[in-house]
């Protein structure tokens, strides 16, 4: 008997899905209004918004909205029309890519429409089923997804675990050599959710023992990290081992796009091989006028980036001295581990929106164990220090709150169906 393809979908609507009559419209899916900042509008309260990756402060800069307003008039929405190797393809994304390319130390770029769907049909294009993905367990969804693809072998290591990287490009090694095929390792610059850097400099040294092609992820390293903003290879020192470096637009950047990023062979490669990219329309002139207004600001106002880790450092050190467990993350991302079960997180949440002002992403499981809460906070530029001193002081009270069971209680109270 064939069953309704439905019948499952109805019955189990998944991990996070099963949430959704209680936590929909206001813990997931949240309606912000008002100007891109620190300060919005959530349902018609004013917060102080750390749930933003606009980490340079670009999508409220007037001279990007400029920029933006100005590609608007001159081209429209539409403009290119078609895919780039049909008819989609400008002088302005070419000028993009260049100068991609020559920020972060490579001698060719290629732009993409979507991070996410830009990732996973890179690794689809540099792999055959002969050969090897060796990758980080806490990868991006983008990357197992894209791995998901591949026919051939594929290991994950334990997370920046050095030993465990090495026992699996030795079996990658074994493999590849009976396949006759190669390897491809891929790692993140930046994790997002602990923001740790990955191990870049010590995976470049490992190229002296183990032949493989390095891939990294840096969607959070990209303008935050290295002297001048190129990401966790320039402040690791290793941008030159990294075979295939990529990057989104959707952080630093404060736009929709991504790029890749390799030696000009392996662009060209990509660039007629690449599925997501040659089967889509063209990124529009918005979109890619506005990032050469975005990569000039980027690249020519080293302040942004030096104000964001002030306030970065500000908020870190203030955390640390509280004793609030924020990992070791060495990077912008801020994690804050708290112990509670989901009903509590919920209340939690609440608590800090209603009556602290405080808006940002909670993150609990399945992304992270079991009994965890991990507050994700997001400094940017534009923050003050006034904003950092108010929210620590209203995390001193919700962990006051979580420890002597106040969550608890009215959690317990609150009907929270856990199978639906």
């Amino acid at each position: 008997m064939v069953k309704d393809l439905f019948e499952r979908i109805q019955n189990n609507k998944g991990p996070l899905g099963k949430w959704a009559s209680q936590a929909e419209g206001y813990f997931v899916f949240p309606k912000l209004e008002g100007d891109l900042g620190p300060r919005m509008k959530f349902q018609g309260k004013e917060v102080l918004n750390w749930s933003l990756n606009d980490y340079l402060g670009l999508a409220n800069h007037p001279e990007v909205r400029k920029a933006d307003a100005d590609a608007a008039l001159e081209f429209g929405a539409a403009a290119p029309m078609g895919a780039r190797m049909m008819s989609g393809h400008t002088k302005y994304h070419e000028q993009l890519e260049n100068e991609l390319a020559a920020f972060v130390m490579k001698e060719s770029a290629y732009l993409l429409n979507f991070g996410y769907q830009g990732m996973v049909s890179i690794i689809d294009a540099l792999v055959t089923r002969n050969d090897v993905i060796v990758y980080d367990v806490d990868g991006h969804a983008c990357i197992i997804d894209g791995v998901r693809l591949h026919s051939g072998k594929r290991f994950t290591y334990k997370h920046n675990d050095i030993e465990s990287m090495e026992k699996n490009l030795q079996r990658a090694t074994k493999i590849a050599t009976e396949t006759g095929g190669g390897i491809l390792f891929i790692t993140e610059g930046v994790f997002g959710m602990r923001g740790q850097q990955g191990k870049l400099k010590e995976i470049v040294e490992m190229k002296k023992k183990y032949n493989f092609r390095l891939l990294v992820d840096d969607a959070h390293g990209f303008g935050t990290l290295g002297k001048t903003g190129a990401g966790a290879g320039e402040e690791q020192g290793c941008q030159d081992g990294i075979d295939v470096y990529f990057s989104t637009f959707a952080k630093s950047m404060a736009n929709i796009g991504a790029f890749v990023a390799a030696d000009k062979d392996i662009i060209d490669y990509l660039k007629y091989n690449l599925r997501s990219q040659m089967f889509a329309k063209a990124l529009p002139m918005i979109q890619t006028v506005g990032s050469l207004k975005r990569l000039q600001l980027l690249r020519d106002n080293p302040g942004l980036k030096d104000k964001l880790w002030e306030n970065v450092n500000a908020l870190q050190n203030g955390l640390r001295s509280k004793g609030f467990n924020i990992g070791d993350t060495n990077t912008c991302v801020t994690p804050v581990y708290l112990e509670g079960s989901v009903p509590e997180a919920m209340v939690m949440v609440n608590d800090l929106r209603e009556n602290y002002g405080i808006f940002l992403s909670i993150v609990i499981y399945p992304v992270i164990p079991k009994g965890m809460i991990l507050l994700r906070v997001i400094p940017t530029a534009p923050h003050t220090l006034d904003d950092i001193d108010e929210t620590l002081t209203a995390f001193e009270a919700i962990r006051e709150k979580l420890v002597n069971g106040t969550y608890k209680e009215i959690a317990a109270k609150t009907t929270v169906d856990l199978d639906a």
